[in-house]
């Protein structure tokens, strides 16, 4: 099946229009688009291939992919891929996995990503288990949903015959949770895909909200350093242990703004050796949190000072000049945003409106935050359903009308392949 007259106008017209009317298009594509029969079509294959999707939805999360060790789901999502009919597939030098989608022309070229890694370590039961319309899993929701809703929506347009001006890269990229530090799109925007990437989509998570602003994160693994000793023999001296927790007292009383919304946490501690001995290291792993750029760095500032003090303070409490301290930035997810008012934020309530569903504006932390910070239009959406528990052995997908998500993301697919 082919693209019919009337969308093939909308195509033109839009590519014709240049920058200024394209924006002002951007509100009313949803319903233009579904003026169309073969797009009404594929939006109806979509419903009646939900049981496939999640099918995919449960295999893919049942291979593990922990931080840094996504190859094996990868290597089954570039399978999957090539099933549904993608050309050029392929595994990039950091693990992303790409497939294409060739337009009419190579612009505007839009990539439509969904995050392969989980925040589970290796050897985690990642089996799914089924009751009624729930899946059970760790990762069923973030991101397993997000990667079988780009997979649906590529075969989808493979198998309905949908054509589009641009071109449409799909890819499941690793390095989004957790010390993953944004790994696969910050390769994907610095070296594989350089240049080339006028629009980017992440599919993250479950239910039907649109994020347009990235909160930015700084993360820091501060390790305190000293002689050691016995606890009783070498009594005296300088204890790195001792520092880190006044460094915590200091962090945990600082004050941050409510608005914009700014926040800390000391996540992972450790150190030492033995109960009797002064320990000679001692680790705190700590994040930072906002929105707003100037905020987070000011927040910074005051970590660095409070860890410096820590050591200063420790090491006079003995008369001493002991103890050193290393800040290893572990995590740097640059905040940005997207604005309200940029056609690729109209056009995703465009389509959202079209099927119905309710418009959330929201923001987050997602692998967008990349491509905001480069003034590169980005947004993340949710897959549809349902999510509990994410982040948790626990987590939870409910299913009901989950096609909802996979119809939104095909239509959003396909608005922002139009010049």
């Amino acid at each position: 099946m082919v693209l019919t007259a009337a969308s093939i106008a909308i195509v033109l017209s839009l590519a014709l229009a240049g920058p200024a009317p394209a924006q002002d298009a951007a509100p009313t594509i949803g319903p233009r688009l579904r003026q169309d029969t073969a797009i009404e079509a594929a939006l109806e294959a979509i419903r009646a291939d939900e049981p496939r999707t999640l099918q995919d939805q449960a295999r893919i999360c049942e291979v593990e992919a922990p931080p840094f060790k996504e190859m094996k789901r990868g290597e089954l999502y570039a399978q999957l891929l090539r099933e549904a009919g993608l050309t050029n597939v392929r595994t990039d030098k950091e693990g992303n996995v790409l497939g294409e989608l060739i337009g009419a022309q190579p612009r505007p070229h839009l990539v439509f990503a969904a995050h392969l890694d989980t925040v589970f370590p290796e050897g985690t039961d990642v089996r799914v288990t089924r009751e009624g319309t729930v899946m059970r899993g760790p990762g069923i929701g973030d991101d397993c949903r997000g990667l079988a809703v780009v997979l649906a929506v590529a075969r989808t347009m493979v198998t309905q015959g949908i054509k589009v001006p641009g071109t449409i890269t799909f890819v499941g990229n690793v390095g989004e949770e957790g010390l993953g530090d944004l790994r696969g799109v910050k390769y994907l925007f610095h070296e594989s895909m350089k240049g080339r990437i006028d629009r980017f989509v992440s599919v993250d998570g479950t239910g039907y909200g649109i994020t347009h602003i990235a909160v930015g994160s700084l993360r820091y693994r501060v390790t305190f350093k000293g002689p050691g000793g016995h606890s009783y023999g070498a009594f005296g001296r300088s204890n790195p242990l001792h520092a880190l927790g006044r460094a915590v007292e200091t962090i945990s009383d600082f004050e941050v703004p409510l608005d914009p919304k700014t926040t800390f946490n000391v996540g992972r501690i450790g150190g030492g050796t033995s109960v009797n001995s002064i320990p000679f290291d001692a680790w705190m792993e700590v994040d930072m949190r906002s929105a707003d750029a100037s905020a987070l760095q000011l927040l910074d500032t005051k970590f660095h000072k409070a860890v410096d003090d820590a050591v200063r303070a420790e090491d006079a409490r003995w008369n001493q000049r002991m103890l050193s301290v290393d800040k290893a930035l572990v995590g740097n997810r640059p905040a940005g945003r997207t604005a309200a008012e940029a056609p690729i934020v109209r056009a995703a309530v465009s389509v959202t409106e079209a099927l119905g569903l309710p418009v959330s504006l929201d923001e987050g932390s997602t692998d967008s935050n990349l491509p905001m910070s480069l003034g590169i239009p980005a947004i993340t959406i949710d897959g549809g359903g349902r999510g509990r528990d994410a982040h948790a052995l626990t987590e939870s997908f409910d299913s009901t009308d989950s096609w909802k998500g996979t119809q939104r993301a095909l239509l959003l697919a396909i608005a922002l392949a139009q010049p």
